[in-house]
């Protein structure tokens, strides 16, 4: 297959990637709201779904599209790393200010995806029967709201 032909593909799939993770994270901010807000819009605690799957399993579904697009990315870059290379090198001409330039972005690219790994989450316990009686816990679960 020509350069040219596997590129438009993979510059299509990208498109669709793209357009299925904002219209996935859309669906699941506007449609299939989390629970507090199931309170206010339905007045009850109901379940929601679209096509059979609910706002967690379309999560699922929306990394596994982000995670495809990040591969035909990096196969993006990898095809057009001469043009890459020759374009940063005009905008960039000092050498050592490209590597100091490469190197930033490659370490926050590196810091984006790796930092959930790293963070601890704050957790809350809601109150037995009631909507929004949220009390503060640490990590081994002591209660921090007094």
């Amino acid at each position: 297959m020509k350069k040219s032909k596997l590129n438009l593909i993979i510059d299509g799939l990208l498109l669709l990637c793209i357009a299925a993770v904002v219209g996935i994270g859309l669906l699941i901010k506007y449609v299939l709201v989390p629970g507090y807000l199931r309170w206010e819009i339905y007045g009850r605690n109901v379940e929601l779904f679209f096509w059979g799957l609910d706002r967690h399993q379309w999560g699922a579904i929306h990394l596994v599209i982000g995670i495809v697009f990040l591969a035909l990315l990096v196969l993006h870059i990898v095809l057009h790393w001469p043009m890459i290379v020759s374009i940063y090198s005009k905008m960039i001409p000092n050498r050592f200010a490209r590597w100091i330039t490469a190197l930033i972005l490659i370490f926050i690219t590196i810091f984006l995806l790796a930092f959930s790994y790293f963070v601890k989450p704050e957790v809350y316990e809601q109150e037995r029967g009631k909507g929004h009686g949220w009390r503060q816990f640490d990590i081994s679960g002591n209660n921090l709201d007094h």
